[in-house]
């Protein structure tokens, strides 16, 4: 397909080229340069262009100096950081990347939108990386382990990398025929800008309408985009990074990855990280009844409803491998 933006071969690397070539970076996430080497040739470095929306992300959480806080500021944030966290546990990661149940193309879609208004890139994208993760962890080629890389590396430096950026579209077969879905995730910024401004929609609605509640449209703004979406993208990360030093084994698998309460609860189930390990197939995580898992118990809801089906189980046969290994 033609390149619309503009390549360093063909303009000189003035201020105006670089801020085309940023912002077609931003706008359409399949871009390519023909300038630049090949995905694999590229070094693990920080990209102060990939880095810029990152670094407004978490400047924009100052912002609560100026605007202040209320409780419906603060009990929207929380809401909506619920909402978003079960389409990237339940969704991102469940579905999109290891396909523990199924459902319909419409609820995939919708979940799939939700799950990209938490600013944590395109379905497809997400789920690629995180395929190739559990084919490489904690092994020279896995892209964010503290064991090879180090914990700030690992928990967000990678993302600033254009050697991470691109989608392989080689490891979702299964989802790049879907138009939609590769739209989505061509156009990742797109989602997260509306999401934006809905929020200040909601915000100047509260304000002009519903006085009493002592929200105004920047503290709204401020709360449930800025604040919730910053802690939520970290909550995620620290899988990547903390669930990968702290915490408990029950299984011995071929990487470092560990079972922790406290990131269990960040996360809705997300912390049973050595269990997911050792079976990434089934829709629970948490392997035992007092393993709290909030993202499966929503998951099951869900499959009541019809929206989604089949469910994958944890198989008989890794229980009673645990109880083996358990035994004195």
């Amino acid at each position: 397909m033609k390149e619309k933006c503009p390549n360093l071969k063909s303009t000189k690397a003035g201020p105006w080229s670089v801020f085309i070539l940023t912002l077609c970076r931003w706008l359409d996430s399949d871009y390519r340069r023909d300038d630049l080497p090949d995905r694999a040739e590229l070094p693990e470095k920080v990209n102060w262009q990939r880095t810029l929306p990152f670094i407004f992300l978490h400047f924009g959480c100052l912002a609560v100096i100026w605007v202040g806080v209320s409780q419906t500021a603060v009990l929207a944030a929380v809401l909506l950081y619920v909402v978003r966290m079960f389409a990237i546990t339940g969704f991102y990661h469940r579905y999109f990347s290891h396909k523990t149940f199924k459902t319909s193309r419409l609820v995939q879609f919708l979940f799939a939108v939700l799950g990209n208004s938490s600013m944590q890139r395109g379905p497809l994208w997400w789920a690629a990386t995180h395929r190739h993760h559990h084919k490489h962890s904690d092994h020279e080629e896995d892209v964010h382990s503290p064991v090879i890389s180090g914990f700030i590396w690992s928990h967000i430096g990678w993302l600033t990398s254009m050697k991470n950026f691109p989608t392989d579209y080689q490891n979702i077969p299964d989802l790049k025929r879907y138009p939609e879905l590769v739209f989505l995730n061509r156009y990742d910024q797109t989602v997260p800008f509306l999401y934006g401004m809905l929020m200040l929609l909601s915000g100047w609605i509260l304000e002009n309408y519903f006085p009493a509640l002592g929200v105004t449209v920047g503290q709204f703004f401020v709360w449930t985009f800025f604040v919730s979406t910053t802690v939520l993208l970290h909550g995620t990360l620290f899988i990547n990074s903390l669930a990968h030093v702290w915490g408990r084994r029950r299984y011995e698998t071929d990487d470092d990855s560990r079972n922790s309460w406290l990131l269990t609860l960040i996360t809705f189930g997300e912390g049973w990280h050595n269990n997911h390990h050792r079976y990434p197939h089934s829709v629970r995580q948490g392997f035992r009844w007092w393993e709290l898992d909030p993202t499966y118990y929503g998951l099951k809801i869900l499959s009541w409803t019809g929206l989604i089906w089949d469910l994958r189980p944890v198989p008989k046969s890794v229980l009673e491998e645990n109880i083996a290994q358990s035994s004195p």
